[in-house]
């Protein structure tokens, strides 16, 4: 693969991403709203606009980090985080469980719907090039931030599944779990624990093995 053909599937598989965290973000936007916190509308972040949820090095240098490394075959990214006040949930503990599950969910069921589009209606082969492309990166997605380590969403849903005692104390790890995070992905053991289920999750969906 060329430098243009690269660049062209990069363009490509960002504008994918994009789809996918902008699902993602402003489902947490949305379900906070719903449940008494409107920090995320103030915010700007209820919105379907990409360019309110870009993050420099999530967005933009990390996806074209890892696809330049893997040759253009792997893509990922994520958005900054949907500011959230605890204390203004009508429901805090219960609520900040839903409100950090709404955007794995959110990608995870985006998924399936789009794995029923293929299977339901005639696509141009281009169409379904570009559609299993977009199933894979949501189930990616929604996979890689159910894993409970902040700043990502399974650390909230832990948090609200906890005692208030425990949840204190590991939400002090916060400050630091960006660079756990960053340690565990480039040492390749969040790889291990990642892609068991995505694989599983694809497998279920019907889709081929895209790795």
């Amino acid at each position: 693969m060329n430098l243009i053909e690269l660049l062209i599937s990069f363009i490509i598989s960002f504008g994918l991403l994009m789809i996918a965290m902008v699902i993602h973000e402003f489902s947490h936007a949305l379900v906070a709203s719903k449940l008494g916190d409107n920090t995320a509308k103030y915010s700007g972040r209820l919105t379907l606009n990409p360019l309110a949820h870009i993050d420099l090095f999530w967005t933009i240098l990390l996806p074209l980090t890892l696809f330049l490394t893997s040759g253009g075959r792997f893509i990922f990214g994520s958005a900054k985080p949907v500011p959230i006040n605890y204390w203004a949930l009508k429901n805090p503990k219960r609520d900040m469980i839903l409100v950090g599950a709404a955007g794995p969910l959110s990608n995870l069921a985006f998924a399936i719907i789009l794995t029923l589009i293929l299977r339901f209606f005639p696509l141009p082969g281009i169409l379904i090039s570009i559609t299993l492309n977009l199933i894979v990166i949501n189930v990616i997605l929604g996979v890689f931030n159910l894993f409970p380590l902040p700043p990502l969403d399974g650390s909230r849903i832990l948090m609200g599944i906890l005692p208030e005692h425990l949840a204190n104390r590991y939400a002090q790890i916060e400050s630091y779990g960006f660079f756990i995070l960053l340690g565990l992905m480039f040492l390749g053991i969040l790889n291990k624990i990642i892609w068991p289920p995505v694989m599983l999750v694809l497998r279920l969906l019907g889709i081929p093995n895209p790795f």
